[in-house]
């Protein structure tokens, strides 16, 4: 995700020249890394919920991410006021979150679910074609649900469907480790994974740090490029 970051900052000071929106490669590598983002959010929860975590507990997290998508909003305002973030990873996972944490109790119907959930946007524009009449599932205020005939214009999008998808999957996959291999989940990390251990407890630190970081550098060093 950094190594992404990283190469969009690039494009956008003119250091490369690349189009992140229509490009295979870049644009495969998006569907990767949120979909490693969204299936590890459900495997935490997977654990969080067999670890008993009350929803006292949980909202606290909750807010931390609903929190950091209002800043993600703020921040992409001020640097594409015509194209902000309104609906991004973070807002979609602060809304997943919640979903994934009351349907917990589905068990093996998640993967069912999950799968509904990814496949069920392909219907979305002959569906739209068909009735004619759906323009107002592309609207901001409802297009965050993701059965649109068209992808907003914003940075970062990522809606409930097909994404809620990939979540569901790391929560029943969370779920079937815990039942047959507990000690996957439970056991000692070894010493050669501390760093990504450490980088996966402060994940949401790293992923509000690293872009405004990785942005002011090479803002600084933007005058001096020859």
């Amino acid at each position: 995700m950094t190594v992404f970051h990283f190469c969009f900052d690039l494009n956008y000071f003119g250091w490369i020249r690349q189009n992140f929106l229509y490009d295979p490669f870049w644009t495969t590598q998006r569907t990767a890394i949120v979909s490693l983002f969204l299936f590890c959010a459900g495997l935490g929860q997977s654990v969080a919920h067999a670890q008993g975590q009350g929803w006292p507990r949980f909202w606290r997290r909750w807010a931390q991410v609903a929190g950091c998508a209002l800043l993600v909003t703020a921040g992409s305002a001020l640097m594409f006021p015509d194209s902000f973030i309104y609906f991004g990873v973070l807002h979609g996972i602060a809304v997943m979150l919640v979903i994934v944490r009351l349907t917990a109790g589905w068990g093996q119907w998640l993967w069912l679910a999950g799968a509904i959930a990814i496949v069920l946007p392909r219907f979305a524009l002959p569906v739209h074609v068909h009735f004619g009449n759906l323009g107002w599932l592309n609207t901001p205020w409802l297009n965050w649900i993701g059965f649109v005939s068209m992808k907003p214009v914003t940075q970062d999008y990522v809606p409930l469907l097909p994404w809620l998808g990939a979540m569901w999957w790391g929560m029943a996959a969370g779920q079937l480790l815990l039942r047959r291999a507990p000690q996957v989940l439970q056991g000692r990390i070894p010493r050669a994974f501390a760093p990504l251990a450490w980088m996966g407890r402060w994940s949401l630190s790293w992923y509000m740090l690293h872009q405004p970081l990785l942005i002011g550098v090479l803002a600084l060093v933007q005058p001096f490029r020859g």
